[in-house]
């Protein structure tokens, strides 16, 4: 993955001068470098990972403003009341953002930028096919070491840095003398390194010789702003709000939404065929066995849902009325009973049995009660297919072994 620098020259040079770029990989190696506009650039800003405009530092002011403890939210709503009297112009008209705090006595660097030009600059680049942009003043961008102060002279004009969040920037550099007093005199006595053109590194070279031993000179090179670019966090895309965020591009999604609307409809469509396919099984199902239940009992006129709880009633009725008893039958399970309790060297005394729903319900007195009783009566009963369990104090369940409580 890559990330691709732009160096964007000032807006009052824009329409004629063209903006530098470099694309760098993740490593850290310069791949690409070269000049060119901003609008012929997409095939390189949409192959990059993201992008890093270095605006001109003409066109970013940096005030530096006391500001009380607030929360993030309402240090944006705070800052055009913050910024209105260092402002020409309306602050709602720009695009204001706040360095992080860097000390006690609540100064905070706040960068200012007209948000009509930075708002069509950033829809530019994202219209290209950028994933992600940010936007530093370029005078934060340039090296700086502790105590120093560090500049650039190029085409483009003056940029110079004295500070973490410190720094300025003249559109028009003059000629290299003029140039150079000029920075000489915004930096004060501060030891300076200068970047400048290599094509230009001999003159001023000759022109510091004569301005003293306080003015480090060095052929600016990309790398000089990229590291410097790593060093600042005031990031101007944020102020931005969602002007500043990449808009999503449906029509990339058209075909895919349509194939997954396409695979619901097609699994909804064998959803439902399969439950039309079993419901009609069922329903063929039910209505043989009516036809039997019919065959075997013409004289039943009312079916109930339930058509095999039904037909076991009769089959068990059947069996009673031929003398065979079932086990799920109170007669069978009483008689059962009666031979399990006779094994026993003191039979219970039984206050009540009571038979519903195939079970039988054991009530016992409570004088004669035993607590090991059901599992002494569960030898006898099990070669019966019975089982017999406690379900309260003094009182035993008797039901055909296996069936659900």
């Amino acid at each position: 993955m890559t990330t691709l620098y732009i160096r964007h020259p000032a807006r009052a040079d824009s329409e004629g001068a063209l903006a530098r770029f470099a694309l760098v990989a993740d490593g850290g190696a310069l791949i690409q470098q070269g000049d060119g506009v901003l609008k012929g650039m997409g095939e390189l800003i949409a192959s990059s990972r993201r992008v890093v405009l270095l605006l001109a530092a003409a066109d970013v002011t940096l005030l530096h403003v006391k500001v009380p403890p607030l929360s993030a939210a309402r240090l944006r709503a705070a800052l055009p009341n913050l910024v209105e009297e260092q402002v020409l112009g309306d602050p709602e008209e720009c695009v204001l953002v706040a360095a992080p705090a860097a000390g006690a006595d609540g100064l905070r660097a706040i960068a200012v930028a007209q948000r009509a030009w930075l708002e069509a600059l950033v829809r530019s680049v994202l219209a290209q096919g950028a994933r992600a942009v940010a936007a530093f003043p370029a005078q934060l961008c340039l090296p700086l070491a502790p105590g120093n102060a560090s500049a650039a002279i190029d085409s483009g004009g003056i940029t110079i840095r004295h500070g973490q969040y410190h720094g300025l920037g003249l559109a028009i550099a003059g000629e290299p003398a003029m140039a150079l007093q000029t920075v000489r005199a915004l930096a004060g006595d501060t030891p300076l390194t200068l970047y400048v053109p290599q094509e230009q590194l001999g003159e001023y070279q000759a022109l510091c010789a004569e301005a003293g031993p306080a003015v480090t000179l060095e052929a600016e090179h990309w790398a000089h702003w990229i590291a410097g670019s790593k060093s600042t966090s005031l990031d101007l895309v944020p102020g931005l709000g969602s002007a500043g965020a990449k808009a999503r591009d449906w029509q990339r999604w058209k075909w895919p939404v349509r194939l997954a609307l396409l695979a619901v409809v097609v699994n909804l469509a064998g959803l439902n065929y399969e439950w039309l396919r079993l419901k009609r099984e069922a329903d063929n199902t039910r209505q043989a066995m009516v036809q039997i239940f019919r065959a075997a009992y013409p004289k039943e006129t009312v079916i109930s849902n339930n058509l095999e709880r039904q037909m076991s009633q009769k089959i068990a009725q059947a069996r009673g009325a031929s003398g065979q008893v079932g086990p799920d039958e109170f007669t069978f399970q009483a008689a059962a009973l009666g031979e399990a309790v006779r094994t026993l060297g003191k039979p219970p005394e039984l206050a009540a049995l009571t038979f519903r729903e195939r079970t039988t319900t054991i009530k016992l007195k409570p004088e004669g009660a035993d607590p090991a009783l059901a599992g002494t009566l569960k030898p006898g009963l099990a070669k019966h297919k019975l089982d017999v369990s406690d379900i309260a104090a003094n009182t035993l369940l008797l039901r055909t072994a296996g069936a659900k409580p």
